[in-house]
């Protein structure tokens, strides 16, 4: 799916075509994609790759203008015109009217951010999207899925940052620069080159927003809904590795384990939140890792013990009497045995301190 759908990309990015897929039922011009010219955005650059990722505008040229009797001739108009009628294929969200956002367009979707033209391309057409690179159904559960990853770690970025919706309340900490938005924005002429024409950049941005959309797609296909299964296979067999059932153990590293395990507590309904999950690293040893509190912070549910954090090799394993220790972390949320053995009893014991010191304190 990668390879074909790069070159797809890439293809109708230079306005080849690439001549597979469903033609139109008779020969014509090409359909033609309308959004405004002068500096460009990541959302309208974004809207116009996902259109052409559709059979009908996979050989769409992108009319770059503010004439409306030039619009007007478009197939479909994204980012410009003052219009969001999809039934004419109109997709600008500067009215002052438009205040839609997946949630509103789609009740059962969580997503409250305002949506700029990429949202409301992927809100029309992201699953048909889906379904046609993947080859799977529009409504099935592979589709649903990974509709709602891209939407929440993909476009909803691109809607938030072209809308003005700030990250947090507070003042941020530190600048974030390197963004998709921002890279997209680099590609416009500097305000003081000599030229001024913004249609090269236009191209570029094209090749770069699409590459990452079908990049992560590709990911999120290939490597995070994989990894769900895995999570919940080693949730249902919990108890085997530990009777406390507080223990996940993971077959091999790098799963990325976290989003599934805080989903799936809620849909398994578990009655006790994990704490710890062991899993091997690539050189063989074995790692015990703190659930985080939740996806987005780096406080975990049950460090390791504070004695042990810093810790390394022989002194470690000789402070917590557990063969094989290599390491924890200064933050406690991590720590090294070189056998799966000595990480469970190192993740027992992590347990056993924690009730104790609930015993003590009552």
């Amino acid at each position: 799916m990668r390879r074909a759908a790069r070159a797809l990309l890439v293809m109708a990015a230079a306005g080849t075509g690439s001549g597979a897929g469903p033609k139109r039922p008779r020969p014509g011009p090409a359909p033609r994609i309308g959004t405004h010219d002068g500096t460009f955005h990541c959302d309208e650059v974004l809207a116009c790759c996902l259109l052409r990722l559709l059979p009908p505008y996979r050989d769409a040229e992108v009319v770059r203008t503010r004439d409306p009797e030039r619009l007007a001739e478009c197939d479909v108009v994204v980012d410009v015109g003052g219009e969001y009628d999809p039934e004419r294929h109109r997709y600008d969200h500067h009215q002052r009217s438009f205040a839609l956002s997946m949630h509103s367009l789609q009740p059962s979707k969580p997503w409250t951010t305002k949506l700029s033209s990429a949202g409301l391309i992927y809100h029309h057409f992201g699953a048909q999207i889906l379904a046609n690179l993947l080859g799977q159904p529009e409504d099935g559960p592979v589709v649903t899925a990974l509709y709602d990853k891209l939407y929440e770690n993909f476009v909803e970025e691109i809607d938030a940052v072209d809308n003005g919706v700030a990250q947090t309340d507070g003042e941020p900490r530190y600048a974030l620069t390197t963004h998709l938005s921002a890279r997209v924005g680099r590609l416009n002429p500097r305000w003081n080159d000599p030229e001024q024409d913004t249609e090269e950049g236009f191209k570029r941005a094209l090749e770069l927003v699409g590459g990452e959309f079908l990049d992560r797609l590709d990911y999120y296909h290939r490597a995070w809904l994989p990894a769900r299964t895995l999570v919940e296979e080693a949730i249902r067999r919990r108890f085997e590795v530990d009777a406390s059932g507080a223990v996940l153990e993971l077959p091999q590293g790098g799963c990325p384990w976290k989003e599934h395990l805080f989903s799936l507590e809620k849909e398994l309904e578990l009655p006790t939140p994990l704490q710890l999950v062991l899993f091997p690293d690539r050189s063989g040893q074995w790692r015990v890792q703190s659930v985080p509190v939740g996806p987005n912070t780096f406080q975990s549910r049950l460090p390791l013990p504070e004695q042990w954090r810093g810790v390394r090799e022989e002194e470690l394993s000789q402070l917590a009497a557990i063969p094989g220790c290599v390491f924890v972390h200064a933050s406690g949320f991590i720590g090294g045995n070189r056998t799966r053995d000595g990480a469970l009893q190192m993740a027992r014991r992590t347990l056993e301190l924690r009730h104790e010191a609930g015993e003590q304190s009552k």
